[in-house]
């Protein structure tokens, strides 16, 4: 029984430390942490997430610059689909905000970016810049398609 309660201390305090988290946003701390993921690679990926406590003073503290419980209430309210799905052979796939996004392979010599991925529902091609959520929406791509990403 001894042996069991220290595996399964081993084991909580191993958790967190294990989880892996992916960005929502450009802020520091804007973090969601992966629950499950399924059919990565295929045309029914998906990751789905948890907005948790500890990710909320995780953006309080490194992107606010105080943690208080006010700021971790309005961060835990952030309206996110925990759900992002794609498929990997069209490059279709969405985002924590909701929004249908297309993959369309590496960007053309001398572009801002290396891959084009445009925003469906807006008819825009992300620019690379931090306002257009670049970074942040090819690394949400990655996770669910990592061969198409080299």
């Amino acid at each position: 029984m001894r042996y069991f309660l220290l595996v399964l201390s081993a084991l909580a305090l191993a958790s967190p430390a294990d989880a892996k988290t992916l960005y929502y946003g450009g802020r520091a701390g804007m973090e969601v942490t992966i629950v499950k993921k399924s059919g990565i690679g295929t045309s029914h990926a998906s990751v789905l997430t948890k907005h948790t406590r500890q990710n909320a003073i995780g953006f309080c503290r490194d992107y606010v610059g105080k943690v208080t419980e006010d700021c971790i209430a309005r961060e835990m309210r952030t309206p996110l689909h925990l759900e992002i799905t794609a498929d990997c052979k069209t490059g279709k796939f969405t985002t924590f905000y909701g929004a249908n996004m297309l993959f369309q392979g590496r960007s053309p010599a001398g572009s801002a970016t290396d891959y084009m991925i445009a925003d469906t529902d807006e008819n825009v091609v992300l620019d690379g810049s931090g306002a257009s959520g670049y970074d942040y929406t090819l690394e949400q791509f990655k996770a669910l398609c990592p061969n198409r990403v080299k």
